[in-house]
């Protein structure tokens, strides 16, 4: 009975947090756009979750993937480059290209296992990150791409007189990319669900518990780990394509170094792996609680405490990094697993 309850209070801190999310932006709608990047995140989350949780390979270069994706995007649609692509041929460039540089990182490696692959996949990263910084001439190297022009939608669907009645421009009006960024991580997140229910899924699953039975059973472990690479590679250059439009740039290479995937690893660790809402649920708690949660609660704070009342122990942000350690403490201690594990 022990397992059942505690699922039960993983289920209901979830839904703790969705509560906290929507009193954080009714307290202050301007934090719709964080939300927005928590969407774009939680995509690439979900990727990741496909390598390690579903595949069982330990993929430490998903931020040079994600990083791909931007840049693939800045180059297609820059003003500056004769290409002048739209949104959505862009989008699918970016993903495609994603995948490309997965499959071909991962067809030498099919042998490779645990930290072995790790440390290869992180030696990509950084390749990666450097060949963006030192190829200036396409990328921009430190000064980054810019701007990337954000995407409009057709008149007979927004306008005065379109179906939904909203502005057509995504950089005068930050709802549209909140709406458009929520419903691609909806069909993600119901896309990948039905994948991993289906033969693929059990065939990554059969190869992340044990390759040689596996293979002993008739399934190609190759192509299950190649498909696996693929997909989450894929993922990640989508939402390194929606993170691009976001924020109408490129941003540095060094944004998309080994940190950026190690926090992403984390959140996956602490939603639980193999698990779509739990890499959603555990995006929104790592990220969103360094980048939405600390920052309101600085404010509020600081609108709070009295008049004159100065000094660092007042300041949450100094205190964030030691309650996250502490919280990251007790869910290793009491749910290894991660809040919501899958299979």
């Amino acid at each position: 009975m022990r397992a059942p309850r505690r699922a039960g209070w993983a289920e209901a801190g979830a839904g703790l947090l969705a509560v906290v999310y929507v009193l954080v932006l009714y307290l202050d709608p301007a934090a719709g756009g964080q939300v927005t990047n928590l969407f774009i995140f939680s995509i690439a989350a979900i990727g990741l979750n496909v390598i390690v949780g579903s595949a069982g390979m330990f993929h430490l270069g998903i931020a040079a993937l994600f990083g791909i994706g931007v840049y693939t995007t800045g180059i297609l649609t820059v003003p500056t480059n004769p290409f002048g692509c739209g949104f959505w041929s862009a989008l699918g460039a970016s993903t495609l290209a994603a995948a490309a540089a997965g499959v071909m990182l991962g067809a030498p490696l099919l042998r490779l296992r645990g930290d072995y692959f790790a440390l290869v996949t992180l030696a990509f990263g950084e390749v990666v990150r450097f060949s963006l910084r030192n190829l200036d001439e396409v990328t921009g190297g430190t000064r980054a791409l810019g701007p990337v022009p954000p995407p409009v939608l057709p008149g007979w669907l927004a306008g005065p007189a379109g179906l939904l009645g909203i502005g057509r421009d995504f950089a005068q009006d930050d709802r549209l990319f909140y709406w458009l960024d929520l419903a691609l991580l909806l069909a993600i997140a119901g896309l990948v669900s039905r994948i991993d229910a289906s033969r693929w899924g059990r065939r990554w699953r059969a190869v992340r518990d044990d390759e040689l039975a596996a293979a002993c059973l008739g399934i190609n472990v190759a192509r299950a780990k190649l498909s696996a690479l693929a997909l989450g590679s894929a993922l990640a250059g989508l939402a390194g394509s929606l993170y691009a439009f976001k924020i109408t740039g490129t941003a540095s290479p060094d944004a998309y170094d080994f940190n950026r995937s190690a926090i992403l690893l984390c959140a996956i660790l602490v939603g639980g792996l193999a698990s779509v809402r739990g890499a959603v649920v555990g995006t929104f708690l790592v990220l969103g609680f360094d980048n939405l949660i600390a920052p309101w609660l600085d404010s509020a704070v600081q609108r709070w405490q009295p008049t004159g009342a100065e000094g660092r122990l007042l300041v949450f942000s100094n205190w964030r990094l030691l309650i996250f350690g502490l919280l990251l403490i007790a869910l290793m201690r009491f749910r290894p697993t991660g809040l919501l594990p899958g299979k």
